[in-house]
């Protein structure tokens, strides 16, 4: 569980200006755009679960594909909360796209009944919580294949430099239209385009079991964590000076130094041995 200091809120400012803003927007919404037409696809299938970073991406998409090229899914298990996924619902009709809403838990406790061994605690909690995950990703390729589009995914570069997404879960898409925005600055981008206010505020959550809430699970709030980011692993400042910049301790900047480098190998395609020279 995080401490005080990791979730307290840093005398440091990543805010984008309204020209930045517009500029993000822009080249955004162009990438989409970009990214559909070269692979020949007919638009793109997103996962909506009322969170903030895929109802951004819902946005962006339907200003760069319209109405009619975004088909959404959302894909509730047991242990969502009916708000979030009423909230993924009021998303999709705002933005009138057509959408689809598949209930995972069957597909899960199928997949789970062929393994009735596995162990309880902790470890079955985060395999079982990433096994939903990556059922969701299977449903959005059915989906997109069916359909020939492409499936968009929903990570930020804060989420992404630390690891905190699933492999092959919500990490298995064709691309990531928001991925160079930090947490806040996709919150203030959200405000920019005119995502509701409660939406954009609402506590982040992968609901991945019950009561989870992603600044729990990293141990770091998302203010803490964009800035030491930007400062230490994006930006030049050593450990000591980057905690002193933001007045926390040092602790609190290798930890995230530690969930950077753990997560190494989840920002890499799997590696395969270098080739060999042939025989003469």
């Amino acid at each position: 569980m995080a401490d005080s200091e990791t979730m307290a809120t840093v005398p440091f400012d990543l805010s984008l200006s309204e020209a930045e803003l517009d500029a993000h927007r822009e080249h955004i919404t162009e990438f989409i755009g970009e990214r559909v037409a070269s692979a020949g696809a007919t638009g793109g299938v997103l996962g909506i679960s009322g969170g903030i970073d895929s109802t951004l991406t819902a946005y962006l998409a339907v200003e760069a594909l319209g109405t009619d090229g975004l088909h959404g899914l959302v894909l509730p298990s047991e242990v969502n909360s009916d708000e979030n996924m009423s909230d993924a619902e009021r998303v999709a009709e705002d933005l009138g796209i057509d959408y689809d809403v598949l209930a995972i838990e069957p597909i899960v406790e199928a997949f789970l009944d062929a393994f009735p061994d596995s162990p309880d605690g902790e470890p079955a909690r985060t395999a079982v919580g990433n096994l939903r995950v990556r059922v969701r990703a299977v449903c959005n390729y059915f989906v997109a294949n069916r359909e020939g589009m492409m499936v968009l995914g929903t990570g930020n570069r804060s989420e992404a430099l630390v690891g905190y997404f699933t492999k092959y879960g919500d990490g298995a898409v064709d691309c990531h239209p928001i991925g160079n925005l930090y947490k806040g600055q996709v919150r203030q981008l959200a405000r920019h385009v005119g995502v509701p206010d409660d939406l954009v505020d609402k506590t982040p959550t992968a609901g991945m079991w019950v009561g989870q809430t992603d600044e729990e699970e990293m141990g770091v709030g998302y203010d803490v964590l964009d800035a030491v980011l930007a400062l230490r692993v994006d930006g030049p400042l050593s450990r000591t000076a980057t905690a002193r910049e933001l007045d926390i301790h040092t602790d609190t900047v290798e930890r995230v130094e530690r969930l950077v480098a753990r997560s190494e190998h989840k920002r890499h395609t799997p590696p395969a041995p270098a080739p060999l020279a042939r025989f003469d």
